[in-house]
């Protein structure tokens, strides 16, 4: 199987998307230029099956995504109260592993779906309450709330995040029903299902609940965010990866798996967000050989150069030091300088997520040149993150 790479990639992400690759199932395969390692298949990754499901390759948050709305403001509406502003955001939106949203109870319709009841893994004891107490909570890592200006002065909104401790749930049981490890070798090929059997069928079903909760917590902290600044949404861009979609390729239907990748027709918008110093962009996806090669996908932000452990260091677990890093690349004195620089107000965050750890997003998308067209680009004036006590467990 023939493999349309965009950028340049180290070797164990190479091997990664080969290993997907050589599974008979496969009718075709991509790596976009964010590409990194992640969990059996790379994120940037794209893979189309015949037949087959790969609970692994969409990964554990599942339908995590990138919301952007335009409001009706201008930068000189919200410049002078900003930092109290980001600092109102930051107080109201529940950001950490496991955390539930303490602003409000948030309900959603797709609590009432008999698949809660139908599906074993939806019905296990608490998982739909927990869920529940979780909608409109962002996690940790590198999931965001930012406030952006485009070429225009009008302030945006953009977050991204997914179906939390619901998606993990899904992904683990159903790892472990396909024959894989949810914690062991990250770099085995993804074990499938049948997509037709009783467990593929109820894997995609949990699946597609999981991306409506998705959603429904994106667009609850969309409109929290709006309201918080006084602002009214005047367009909105909403798009996820780490997710299954029934598409037609080669002429065939096929299960076109994509991991940290987003989906990228022809006239279809997307938001591509950069690292907390870097712009983001509102994309369109254009039709051209290259884009037909590429499966219609297109890259979810800006790749990661280093990991967590390298930027920030091992955390020391004993002695007088306990609770401390050691040996990490990036210092909060670099991440401060960089994010000052562009006049950016940060709430929480920390050195594993700081600009030095990812590719400049321009550069990623020039690889995609001929693929996608940029309609806004998005400057970063305020983001708010979890802080770097969290620990996030999740791998994707």
């Amino acid at each position: 199987m023939d493999i349309k790479v965009f950028g340049s990639h180290d070797a164990d992400t190479l091997g990664q998307i080969t290993r997907c690759a050589q599974n008979d199932s496969v009718a075709g395969a991509v790596l976009c230029g964010d590409g990194h390692r992640g969990y059996n298949m790379p994120i940037g990754g794209v893979i189309a099956y015949r037949g087959k499901i790969s609970p692994a390759g969409v990964g554990f948050d599942i339908a995590c995504g990138n919301k952007a709305v335009l409001t009706d403001l201008v930068w000189s509406d919200i410049c002078k109260d900003f930092p109290k502003l980001m600092d109102t955001i930051f107080q109201s939106i529940s950001f950490g592993i496991g955390r539930v949203n303490t602003t409000e109870d948030v309900d959603d319709a797709l609590f009432d779906d008999d698949a809660w009841n139908e599906i074993d893994v939806l019905a296990a004891s608490g998982l739909r309450d927990k869920a529940r107490r979780q909608l409109g909570t962002v996690g940790s890592g590198n999931h965001y709330v930012d406030i952006f200006k485009d070429e225009h002065d009008r302030i945006w909104i953009g977050v991204h995040f997914g179906s939390r401790g619901l998606g993990h749930t899904i992904a683990s049981h159903y790892i472990r029903v396909a024959g894989g490890q949810p914690d062991g070798n990250m770099d085995a090929p993804p074990a499938l299902l049948d997509a037709a059997s009783d467990d593929g069928l109820s894997y995609l079903r949990a699946m597609q609940l999981a991306g409506r909760y998705a959603y429904a917590g994106r667009n609850w902290v969309c409109s929290k965010v709006a309201s918080i600044l006084g602002a009214q949404i005047r367009d909105e861009v909403h798009n996820h990866h780490n997710f299954a979609w029934k598409e037609s390729v080669m002429g065939s239907d096929a299960w076109v798996v994509r991991k940290g990748a987003t989906p990228a027709f022809p006239g279809q918008r997307g938001f591509v967000g950069g690292s907390m110093g870097d712009v983001s962009v509102i994309l369109e996806g254009v039709d051209s050989p290259a884009s037909r090669d590429a499966l219609y996908s297109t890259v979810h932000g800006a790749g990661r150069v280093m990991s967590r452990t390298q930027a920030a260091g091992k955390m020391i677990y004993k002695g007088p030091n306990k609770g401390t890093r050691s040996g990490g690349q990036v210092s909060w004195d670099m991440l401060n300088q960089w994010i000052d620089k562009q006049n950016v107000v940060l709430r929480g965050g920390g050195t594993d997520e700081s600009p030095h750890c990812y590719k400049r997003l321009p550069d990623v998308l020039d690889c995609h040149a001929g693929t996608v067209r940029i309609i806004h680009t998005l400057r970063p004036l305020g983001v708010c993150m979890a802080g770097e006590d969290i620990v996030d467990p999740y791998k994707d």
